[in-house]
């Protein structure tokens, strides 16, 4: 028998969570798992528990909400040998989308009893942690905004873009890699950006793939930067963006790395895992090879 914690956020997404702890006890596996089930109290508060459950050694905490709610409790979880599980109803699920973790709620609960538990990455920038992607310019415009209007889902995104995109004013990033392995060619880059994404997993969320062939096995990060002349292909690129193609449009340069540094003009909206943060105006970003353990579907 194997312990398993479930941490639910009771502010994600849009949906009703008073009968997700019914559902849980009704579809998991009762001579597999032993079912632990909390719900958080307050931000930051996911953290502590996965600290908490993972000290006391259970086999896996499953984070019950949205890509926010993975990354606190991925942060109590990292480098310690309990696994991640995910049951997504936020409002993008890029993490539990970049898995193929079910989003039918029933259905990701079924998946846990026939999980296998696989070695993830992580990243940091500025030692913060995240597990699909981070970034400044248009889109971490868009996340703070979107944090501060107290409406979720899909269409407040989209509301957002629309009232921002045209006065948007992009600024230059400088990209310098700091060299991990012997011999390896390194990266000096600097660019006018509309915005720079550091991808773990290969997507924003909803389907949005920034980085399409981005892998959270493969200890690097896909480093996407969108042209400052962007808007002018916005139609094709939106397009691109959700047909996993953005990577080969001319306003896209996406590059790869292990361990870079950030160079803004000046302090900017900053996001991991599409929340905003307080983020200093330079950067360290990289990728913790290994460092997360996570339930996925099995693979036969």
């Amino acid at each position: 028998m194997k312990n398993i914690a479930f941490i639910i956020n009771p502010i994600s997404g849009t949906q009703n969570k008073k009968k997700l702890p019914k559902m849980i006890q009704e579809l998991l596996d009762k001579d597999q798992w032993l079912e632990n089930i909390v719900f958080t109290e307050h931000a930051g508060h996911g953290e502590t528990l996965a600290r908490q459950f993972a000290k006391m050694g259970f086999d896996a905490v499953v984070a019950v909400g949205g890509d926010g709610t993975v990354n606190e409790v991925a942060r109590g979880l990292r480098d310690t040998e309990t696994a991640l599980g995910v049951i997504p109803i936020g409002s993008g699920n890029g993490f539990a989308r970049h898995l193929n973790i079910p989003l039918r709620i029933n259905r990701a609960i079924e998946m846990l009893n026939h999980a296998e538990v696989i070695k993830a990455d992580y990243g940091l920038a500025n030692d913060k942690l995240f597990v699909t992607t981070c970034g400044t310019g248009f889109d971490a415009l868009i996340a703070d905004e979107f944090a501060a209007a107290g409406k979720r889902g899909f269409s407040t995104y989209v509301e957002k873009i629309i009232k921002d995109i045209v006065t948007y004013s992009p600024q230059t990033y400088h990209i310098v890699e700091n060299a991990t392995r012997e011999g390896e060619k390194t990266i000096n880059l600097s660019q006018k950006a509309f915005l720079v994404t550091f991808a773990n997993a290969n997507q924003w969320g909803n389907d949005a793939f920034i980085a399409p062939k981005a892998s959270i096995q493969d200890g690097k990060m896909d480093i996407c930067l969108m042209s400052s002349s962007a808007l002018l292909g916005a139609p094709a690129l939106a397009l691109r963006l959700f047909t996993k193609m953005i990577d080969s449009s001319l306003f896209m340069n996406t590059i790869q790395a292990r361990d870079i540094m950030l160079y803004r003009e000046s302090a900017a909206p900053f996001h991991l895992d599409g929340d905003p943060v307080e983020m200093e105006k330079d950067i360290h970003i990289r990728i913790v090879e290994d460092g997360l353990r996570v339930l996925a579907e099995k693979r036969f």
